[in-house]
């Protein structure tokens, strides 16, 4: 039955919890905090395919995203012990090839920074002979696999997570939107 002492008594226990939160340090108005889920080292292929070239820059930053945190305390993984996979497979295909340094040259250039750490970057045979290009043609650190799709499938199989970036265009600065 809903007794009037019955209401008042949960009104006041409502109160008591509201009031109790506003007064307590770190309650409802805390602020987020930092966490340290326990990463393992980490397989992980990344499906690289693209239909604007310019994109694979900023792909480049979903390694970065991968590899600092890792790097970083505190977990200080060495990245010998990440094995991470690039398959290319999309119009990017044209910035892997030497005659196109200049064009690309930045890109490029981190591409070869991470290949240093150990980041192996795949490019699909079929997808290099669609473009017209031959083994000489793409930089050293280029590896060519016979299919992205195998390529894809075969790290997938080894335990490999696989992460597909999507790269949108710009349309607001984080000023605009924060």
């Amino acid at each position: 039955m809903n007794h009037p002492v019955t209401r008042c008594a949960g009104r006041r226990r409502a109160c008591l919890v509201f009031l109790t939160a506003l007064l307590l340090p770190g309650t409802l108005w805390a602020g987020g905090k930092v966490v340290h889920p326990p990463y393992q080292e980490q397989k992980v292929v990344f499906d690289f395919f693209f239909d604007d070239p310019r994109k694979m820059s900023s792909a480049l930053f979903w390694l970065r995203s991968l590899i600092n945190p890792l790097m970083a305390e505190p977990y200080n993984q060495a990245p010998e012990f990440m094995d991470i996979v690039v398959v290319i497979h999309g119009t990017e295909i044209v910035t892997t090839v030497k005659h196109n340094y200049d064009k690309y040259k930045d890109t490029v250039e981190r591409m070869k920074y991470y290949a240093s750490l150990g980041v192996r970057f795949r490019v699909c045979t079929m997808a290099a002979e669609d473009y017209g290009y031959e083994t000489k043609d793409f930089h050293d650190f280029i590896e060519l696999a016979p299919s992205a799709m195998t390529e894809l499938a075969h790290w997938q199989q080894q335990g490999h997570a696989l992460i597909v970036p999507q790269i949108l265009d710009k349309k607001f600065t984080i000023d605009e939107i924060r």
